[in-house]
């Protein structure tokens, strides 16, 4: 008797395929950092400094979780902690040079990877991708989700 693979739905087959490429893509650029570590220098870097109270509503973990990340985080040179001017009783933290170029030779590595991948589709196979991106953006924007 032949056992027959189950169709998917295409939500599963989506989360598969995603799940699937970032393992992947995590895999290269020799980046030694966790994923929360990882989310929480990209922030870091993108948006400015924060609070370690903001940069944990931002990655949706809990206040010891980023400040065990940012500790680590700090102890590589990749960020730094700096009091607030206007209340000296916060404190911020910052991208570090040595953090952005972390951040940007790990992207860089993982980027170019994935260019090469798409290379080798076919240019029908190029079109629907790049036509499907703006719907794949709009799933992971977290200010169009209902609440769940």
């Amino acid at each position: 008797m032949r056992l027959v693979a189950p169709v998917l739905a295409p939500a599963d087959r989506l989360r598969r395929a995603v799940t699937l490429l970032h393992r992947r893509m995590r895999q290269l650029g020799n980046d030694e950092l966790t994923l929360t570590q990882s989310s929480a220098l990209a922030s870091i870097v993108r948006r400015g400094p924060m609070t370690l109270g903001e940069l944990a509503g931002r990655e949706n973990v809990a206040p010891p979780t980023v400040t065990k990340a940012v500790a680590a985080l700090e102890d590589l040179g990749f960020v730094s902690r700096e009091i607030d001017p206007d209340d000296r009783r916060v404190t911020r933290v910052s991208g570090t040079a040595a953090g952005r170029r972390h951040l940007e030779e790990v992207i860089s590595v993982r980027t170019a990877w994935l260019e090469a991948r798409l290379a080798d589709l076919g240019p029908d196979e190029q079109r629907r991708l790049l036509d499907a991106l703006d719907i794949l953006e709009a799933l992971s924007d977290d200010s169009r989700q209902g609440a769940s």
